[in-house]
């Protein structure tokens, strides 16, 4: 019956799940302590501010823009080409008592030879709103997985796929965190990105974990059958990944500085997910010690267990 499970390479993925513990942990820790102490480099979505669009009749270098708004209140802005090199975008931060009129002026006078196209003000009351409903989308997200897998499947497998989730985005949080990237919407719909993407590698390597779990008669040791489970769908696991996190690449490389931090966000997050499903999923079912009997808990499950066997009986 193990020669059902083995896969034609066999990687040792339970046996250094300590070592991958340890570096979890590590790397949980680095991420809490840098959102303590440091927070995160919020953008204009979620501070307030002013997104300015700029463009100029010839090329500009972002360079240029910066050097123009340094030793001036605006020193810091973020600053974006949009599209092409003579388009660029302000975000720049809130300044108490400025008018629309006051800002343009303001503007021209720092950047001579721009025109303002577009001018949006983003005020401290949309932008607490944005950060109340961007978390509420996190904990809604987060229910509905914990509820979806452990319908689909049982609740130490709903403990394991959001152990996993909550993985994935503290340390993408985190990331932006340490290396103080601007975190915005885009990163936060990213991080969203992230979430299901995760789910759907821990899925397919519960399913075969389930399924080889069917396959056996009598209890097997879950090490075994979790490591190959991992094994058997490992190839399936890199492809994704890597042909995913190649058009996230494409998407650094030649998208512009608009979609840069959901770029990073998102490849962070995929190279981070892999590893959960592998390491972070499978140690929590040998933690909580998921075996056979946890799903003979449904009927259903059952019915679909003695199939299995019939069928390998009468082979």
């Amino acid at each position: 019956m193990r020669k059902l499970i083995k896969a034609k390479r066999q990687f040792d993925f339970v046996g250094k799940r300590k070592l991958a513990n340890f570096v979890s942990v590590f790397l949980l820790v680095s991420a809490v302590i840098s959102l303590l102490f440091s927070g995160l480099n919020l953008g204009i979505d979620f501070t307030g501010g002013t997104a300015v669009e700029l463009a100029y009749e010839d090329a500009i270098s972002l360079e240029e823009v910066r050097a123009s708004l340094k030793n001036s209140e605006y020193e810091g802005a973020s600053v974006q080409t949009i599209g092409s090199a003579n388009s660029i975008l302000l975000r720049l931060p809130p300044l108490e008592n400025m008018t629309s009129v006051a800002l343009n002026e303001r503007v021209h006078e720092l950047l001579p030879g721009s025109e303002i196209r577009l001018v949006d003000f983003v005020g401290p009351q949309v932008s607490q709103e944005l950060a109340e409903d961007g978390l509420l989308a996190l904990i809604y997200a987060l229910g509905g997985i914990l509820i979806y897998v452990m319908v689909r499947f049982t609740f130490k497998f709903a403990v394991g796929a959001i152990a996993a989730i909550v993985h994935d985005v503290l340390v993408t949080v985190g990331f932006f965190s340490i290396l103080s990237l601007e975190f915005d919407l885009t990163v936060l719909a990213a991080i969203l990105a992230v979430i299901g993407y995760s789910l759907n590698d821990t899925i397919v390597v519960y399913d075969r974990i389930r399924e080889n779990f069917r396959r056996l008669k009598k209890d097997e040791d879950a090490d075994f059958v979790i490591n190959g489970s991992l094994n058997q769908t490992l190839s399936r696991t890199l492809v994704t990944s890597g042909t995913t996190l190649a058009v996230v690449v494409c998407l650094y490389i030649f998208g512009g500085e608009m979609i840069r931090g959901f770029s990073i966000a998102l490849a962070v997050g995929i190279l981070i997910g892999t590893y959960s499903s592998i390491y972070i999923a499978s140690s929590a079912l040998i933690t909580m010690q998921v075996s056979r009997q946890d799903l003979l808990s449904d009927s259903r499950e059952a019915k679909s267990v003695k199939e299995s066997e019939s069928f390998l009986n009468s082979r």
